[in-house]
């Protein structure tokens, strides 16, 4: 992997850099007014950068760290939001500053563990808390097999399907595998005026969709070393995908189709099939509460579950090391069953913890995405060339609805990703 020295960049405007720094109000002591944190009476302030899922976000937040700090009137607890076009510029500013945040909320962060920067998992939360990860999101934590990350919130995807639209077409069973949906889609495209499956491989998302696909039959995009995209398993998929399209029984233009729309699409009641989130059911209760639809787990080539899973993360800046007590105080707090699935539930995610999706398990609309979590498929982040893959899939990935060969399709994805080693 390769390091880029991020504390020693040479940042253009450092004086305008240093004001900033200030007026964010991260400091680097230890405590307040005190500067041994292990004194009697001593306060250690923890500096927590976030940014915001949604306009209730930094409510949730104060009531966490207000709850927090009345249970432990030693720690102190200064929050900052920032928006999610702007929280990685600000982080990098205050890295070199050496003014990291001691707890922070971002994506990724391969690049900070590669530096030595970050504090490892078992530093900052109890045995007990990193155990209740789901045991695939805690492995995407992992820089060189230690966990740094701590899986805040997680999405899967599911089949949203249109209950109407079954009945009219004569579909009285729920797709399990590739070969069900096929069938169950064309019988939809020919019988109603609707589409039958909605396949988005545009540029909001073609990365998504193919790995939905990957994943259905055990391949993936590699791993946190190898960028692995032209395989047999993934060109099949690749193949089955292009089958579709070929026979009629997505919408039209799947290459020039984004996610979004096509979503919106299915919630107007006019697409049989799609794979869509968590918030898309708030999505229908919002917009079409009328609407006759389910939710069921991905099918898949044989019908064993699998599913593309998506995680943000909580991580801590180790700085001096002083802190990472204090820290460990508020991760075990903010985990706990009962305060992690207040905050995750009200934000419209899925628990990464076992304990959080226990006690979630009641809830029958999220039932079939707690199901498929321990089944998640990921995207390699922590591979320096991802990015590069990320972009190659969102470019190019559509030409199999243009009739190109899949394989040869896979194969530019496969060197693109390459040439960014």
């Amino acid at each position: 992997m390769k390091k880029r020295n991020l504390r020693g960049a040479v940042v253009a405007g450092a004086a305008a850099a240093a004001l900033l720094l200030t007026s964010c109000g991260f400091g680097g002591g230890n405590t307040d007014g005190n500067d041994d944190a292990n004194s009697p009476g001593a306060v250690t302030t923890l500096d927590m950068m976030v940014p915001s899922y949604s306009d209730g976000t930094k409510a949730l937040w104060e009531k966490v760290i207000k709850d927090f700090e009345a249970a432990n009137t030693d720690v102190k607890v200064n929050l900052e939001m920032q928006s999610w076009e702007n929280i990685e510029g600000v982080l990098k500013t205050k890295i070199q500053g050496n003014k990291a945040p001691d707890i922070y909320n971002g994506g990724a962060f391969a690049e900070f563990a590669a530096e030595g920067l970050l504090a490892p998992a078992t530093d900052i939360a109890s045995e007990a808390t990193v155990a209740d990860f789901q045991p695939s999101f805690a492995e995407n934590e992992k820089v060189d097999g230690t966990q740094y990350g701590l899986p805040l919130i997680a999405s899967a995807r599911a089949l949203f399907y249109n209950k109407a639209l079954m009945e009219e077409a004569g579909v009285t069973e729920v797709p399990k595998t590739w070969d069900e949906l096929h069938d169950a889609a064309q019988a939809i495209s020919d019988k109603t005026k609707s589409d039958g499956y909605g396949m988005p491989l545009g540029s909001e998302e073609a990365q998504g969709e193919s790995l939905i696909w990957f994943a259905g039959n055990g391949g993936n995009f590699g791993d946190a070393t190898n960028i692995a995209v032209d395989t047999p398993a993934n060109v099949e998929a690749a193949e089955f995908m292009q089958k579709m399209i070929k026979d009629g029984v997505t919408q039209k233009d799947p290459g020039a189709t984004q996610r979004t729309p096509m979503l919106n699409t299915f919630i107007q009641g006019k697409l049989g099939f799609a794979y869509g989130l968590p918030q898309t059911v708030g999505q229908i209760k919002t917009e079409n509460p009328k609407l006759e639809y389910g939710i069921a787990p991905v099918a898949t080539k044989s019908g064993e579950p699998a599913t593309l899973g998506v995680a943000d993360r909580l991580m801590s800046f180790k700085n001096d090391g002083s802190k990472a007590g204090a820290v460990k105080k508020f991760m075990d707090y903010f985990f706990s069953a009962d305060v992690y699935t207040d905050w995750v539930s009200t934000e419209g995610f899925l628990p990464t913890t076992k304990s959080g999706s226990e006690k979630l398990a009641g809830d029958e609309t999220l039932k079939p995405f707690l199901d498929m979590l321990p089944n998640a498929v990921f995207y390699p982040t922590t591979n320096p060339a991802w990015n590069a893959t990320d972009g190659a899939f969102k470019s190019l990935m559509g030409q199999i609805a243009t009739g190109k060969s899949a394989s040869d399709v896979l194969k530019e994805i496969q060197a693109k990703a390459d040439a960014a080693k």
